[in-house]
């Protein structure tokens, strides 16, 4: 199957007579209905009624239709935008994120480097950590910031700080009484809200893990799809939520830092392995000058910054901090 192939159905299909399809598409009538006919066999399906006039669409004809237009349809945006970037010279690049990870430097790092490169274009496309490893190797985005570490020798990682673990816990609960740090231990067959619900592996199963490395069984665990439900549900007293110290967002809820010495959660800047491209350098740098201003949303009560290599490739900052 190819693409003349799909347009030469389309127009089949849009005129609902082979004649005048031909001559839309600037070719004689015998080789077209040949091409539709190899279509047909391929599928094993048939896509056009020829004996009535005017042709019709099978029920697979008319799904296949459909779907043609939208391929083809994605095709000429394709080309359009490949034309017009060519036109202007402007550079584009992708970059992956975990939701969370907005609530720490990640836009003012983009609105950073949009000024020092107002020729470039930065797409920003929310994706799960362990999706962005796949979506790296492949050449679909350019850059991934995520939480969960991986094993993959392709890509290389940056572990740019550790960010100190909460509880998020309803103000008329008990653990809500005091307001300094408290250790796992103290949580008890805790009624446990965990987010995202999938992809998985995700922040989730690391909370989780962290509970079993402990001993600690939840009663109960919600799953739900991301952070705002599961701080909802705390405010609703379902039960209580481990978050990063940065997306403590509800004004409403008792935030507590979990003392326990693993209990943080990284930020990793992923890229292709050797990969010299000129913004890789430039997004560093950018984080190094973004740190060293202490931003008021850093909390360095709440982070810790790796002095030495771990089982990642990471590196370590002067200046404190990342996304």
């Amino acid at each position: 199957m190819d693409l003349r192939q799909l347009r030469y159905f389309v127009a089949v299909a849009t005129t609902r007579n082979f004649t005048r399809a031909a001559e839309q598409m600037h070719i004689a009538q015998p080789p077209l209905s040949r091409q539709i006919q190899a279509l047909e066999e391929e599928l094993e399906v048939q896509l056009i009624q020829r004996n009535t006039r005017p042709v019709r669409l099978t029920e697979a004809g008319r799904l296949f239709y459909e779907q043609s237009l939208q391929v083809l349809q994605r095709i000429d945006q394709m080309k359009n935008t490949a034309k017009q970037v060519g036109r202007n010279q402007r550079q584009s690049i992708s970059i992956a994120y975990v939701p969370s990870t907005l609530y720490g430097g990640l836009p003012t790092l983009v609105r950073m480097f949009r000024q020092r490169y107002p020729d470039t274009d930065v797409h920003l496309v929310d994706m799960g950590s362990i999706q962005q490893v796949s979506e790296l190797k492949s050449g679909r985005i350019d850059l991934g910031f995520g939480r969960i570490r991986s094993n993959d020798t392709s890509v290389a990682r940056t572990v740019l700080r550790e960010e100190r673990l909460v509880l998020a816990i309803p103000p008329a609960w008990p653990l809500a009484a005091e307001n300094g740090p408290l250790h796992l231990k103290d949580l008890v067959d805790p009624k446990l809200i965990v987010f995202p619900k999938e992809p998985r592996p995700s922040f989730a199963d690391d909370v989780l893990g962290l509970l079993h490395e402990k001993g600690i069984q939840p009663a109960e665990v919600h799953e739900v799809r991301e952070l705002h439900a599961a701080l909802g549900l705390v405010a609703a007293e379902v039960g209580l939520c481990i978050l990063p110290a940065a997306a403590r967002l509800r004004t409403d809820l008792v935030y507590r830092l979990i003392a326990d010495e693993k209990a943080t959660s990284p930020i990793i800047l992923s890229h292709r392995l050797n990969d010299d491209s000129w913004y890789l350098a430039e997004i560093k740098q950018l984080i190094a000058q973004m740190y060293a201003q202490n931003p008021p949303w850093l909390d360095v009560q709440a982070n810790a910054f790796p002095s030495s290599p771990a089982t990642d490739t990471t590196v370590t900052m002067e200046q404190r901090g990342a996304p």
